[in-house]
């Protein structure tokens, strides 16, 4: 399994919410670039970068600190926020973002993840961001009564690269990812799945591992950025 780590960017620095919550943040790194190369000199093969205002405004608002983590870093990125046409999809991709992740769009507009998933094959993930079940959309302010099985399983022919699966109330809370409902999404699709929120120990990841499903990776930011998880010895647990 891959550990992706998370850089969560606002208004130009790295930070982490609760809940998805944009009152409730912390600061903690003002240079998200040099936050990402720590990362990758600990050993991390990916990155998981979020535009959080992207995502409430429905346009990237955190380009510059994105391209500079793309010129500074060697491992592939994917992002995601405010990703909402192909325009914006394809500058991001001739940038040399190894992945987008559209989350509002897939339930909005999906035959634009189709499109999408088809002019640039590997490169497109959805992101499914659920609360009790149902998918919550435009940076979580927005609830659905969209199921997350029904949503992840429209795309099954699309082409998709992964589905990023984050379940809001777990989120930046450090109580734990929802392993159940993870595991249940990972055996309804064969789409790769990745598990996000409220990853807080190795523990967690070891849970996920062995959860019963074959998980592609795993997303921790606050855990990371509180040293509640090791990031040398999480990579271990990954690749064990």
């Amino acid at each position: 399994m891959i550990l992706y780590p998370a850089i969560d960017l606002k208004d130009g620095n790295a930070v982490r919410l609760v809940h998805g919550d944009m009152t409730q943040e912390t600061v903690f790194n003002e240079n998200p670039a040099a936050q990402a190369l720590e990362f990758v000199n600990a050993g991390c093969e990916w990155l998981h970068l979020v535009d959080l205002n992207g995502a409430f405004e429905g346009e990237p608002v955190n380009a510059a600190p994105v391209e500079a983590i793309l010129e500074q870093c060697n491992v592939p990125a994917q992002l995601g926020g405010g990703i909402r046409d192909m325009a914006t999809i394809e500058r991001w991709i001739d940038k040399g973002l190894a992945r987008v992740i559209l989350g509002t769009v897939a339930v909005e507009n999906p035959d634009l993840v189709r499109e999408a998933a088809k002019e640039f094959p590997g490169k497109v993930a959805v992101g499914i961001d659920a609360r009790n079940g149902r998918v919550a959309t435009k940076g979580w302010a927005t609830e659905t009564d969209v199921m997350v099985t029904d949503l992840a399983k429209s795309f099954e022919d699309a082409g998709v690269a992964a589905i990023i699966y984050t379940d809001i109330m777990r989120d930046g809370a450090m109580k734990g990812p929802n392993v159940q409902a993870t595991a249940d999404l990972g055996n309804a699709v064969s789409i790769p799945v990745i598990a996000s929120g409220g990853v807080s120990s190795l523990d967690d990841l070891r849970a996920l591992k062995t959860c019963g499903a074959p998980l592609n990776g795993a997303i921790s930011g606050r855990a990371l950025y509180d040293g509640a998880i090791d990031l040398v010895q999480a990579l271990q647990v990954m690749k064990d």
